[in-house]
């Protein structure tokens, strides 16, 4: 007997642009985007999905992506060398993966799907040239990420999230 097959999964950028506004989170990514905006970015960006179990991120990896969560939770482990785990959640409107992102350095905490989540990540590379191409649209972001890092490392609870 034949499953049937799950209805493919439908990504809209207008989906990531309603949950960073409907986001209330104090480390929600704020950006001030109008809709060509979005457009914009969404041509930069990949989206993707995850199921929940799957990781996205491993402590010590120097992947440099950064990952939009359109909906979901994301869970970040970060362990110490004396095994002291702390554990932050990630939801629905930010994004994690800014610290790697921004310090060149490697990923310092584990990210694991806790629910299934729909993503959109943003590589170095595809970020360098919507920065040559749309500068405004770049640096609106990058204060945006910014903002989201410096929250999360003033709320001592939240730094495990920068990764």
């Amino acid at each position: 007997m034949n499953a049937p097959l799950a209805a493919p999964i439908s990504f809209d950028i207008q989906g990531l642009a309603q949950a960073i506004t409907n986001c209330h989170s104090g480390d929600a990514l704020r950006c001030q985007f109008n809709q060509p905006h979005w457009d914009i970015l969404a041509s930069y960006l990949q989206p993707f999905a995850v199921n929940s179990g799957q990781v996205l991120i491993e402590q010590g990896a120097l992947d440099r992506t950064l990952y939009f969560v359109e909906s979901g939770t994301l869970s970040v482990h970060y362990e110490d060398e004396k095994a002291r785990v702390r554990m932050a959640l990630v939801g629905a409107g930010t994004v994690v993966g800014e610290g790697a992102f921004f310090s060149h350095q490697p990923r310092s905490a584990t990210v694991n799907a806790s629910t299934p989540c729909k993503l959109w990540c943003l590589t170095p590379m595809r970020f360098l040239e919507m920065a040559n191409r749309h500068s405004p649209i770049a640096l609106e972001l990058t204060v945006a990420m910014g903002a989201v890092m410096a929250k999360r490392l003033y709320n001592r609870p939240r730094r495990v999230a920068v990764t």
